[in-house]
């Protein structure tokens, strides 16, 4: 479990760490940040050195203690046509881990590596407040400096027995590193695709990136008995 420790480490440092969910699932590697270190450089870095959607995590008792939907139930909602969409999956079988999408007030446009950066700061400090015993004013802060839909999409992390995507990898990984459960990642692509696990192994030599596995994740999970329920 030696990657685990490093990735542990590497998240309490406020650096990223490359996660791979599985072979059986996506396939995908994600480039993952504690969201409290991550500004214009960090957004940047993600948007060019990993290219996929970046987006904002954090447990699912979250969103729900702030009166945030579940993006498919949202869609589902409004007719019968989008119902039918938001009832399918894609290939690997998984409900979707999105809720809305939001800009912080303070953006120009929303888009920017700085607007972007904003605004993933500020839901952090959201979630402090709430990991703080604040409920009331987490949801005071978020009903008044948010706008949706925004540039920057909010995913809610299901337990890890429910759903093994990189969202509730990421957020795991937080939890048992000892630090609360709020990231930001994008996939890493190259060009026509998505990067395999040598691909990005290579990636991690150059840049001294831990890369670390779902089913590592999951073994310390399940050896420390910290899996618990979000």
């Amino acid at each position: 479990m030696q990657r685990v420790r490093e990735a542990i480490e590497a998240l309490r440092s406020g650096l990223p760490v490359l996660v791979f969910d599985s072979n059986s699932r996506e396939a995908e590697v994600d480039l993952v940040y504690p969201a409290w270190v991550v500004g214009p450089d960090e957004v940047y870095d993600l948007r060019v050195n990993a290219g996929g959607l970046i987006c904002y995590a954090t447990e699912a008792k979250v969103t729900m203690a702030l009166g945030i939907p579940w993006g498919d139930e949202l869609i589902a909602s409004y007719s019968p046509q989008l119902k039918l969409l938001a009832s399918r999956r894609l290939r690997y079988g998984d409900r979707p881990a999105f809720t809305i999408w939001v800009n912080h007030i303070g953006v120009r446009t929303g888009i920017s590596d700085s607007d972007r950066s904003l605004t993933i700061r500020m839901l952090d400090e959201v979630v402090r407040l709430y990991y703080e015993g604040r409920v009331e004013e987490a949801r005071e802060k978020f009903y008044s400096e948010f706008q949706a839909p925004g540039h920057v999409p909010i995913l809610a992390a299901r337990s890890i027995s429910e759903r093994r995507g990189h969202t509730e990898l990421g957020v795991t990984l937080a939890r048992i590193a000892g630090l609360r459960p709020s990231i930001v990642f994008a996939e890493v692509l190259v060009k026509g695709r998505a990067a395999t696990l040598e691909e990005a192994r290579e990636i991690a030599s150059k840049r001294g990136i831990v890369v670390v596995t779902g089913d590592e994740i999951i073994k310390w999970c399940e050896e420390h008995e910290v899996c618990g329920s979000s």
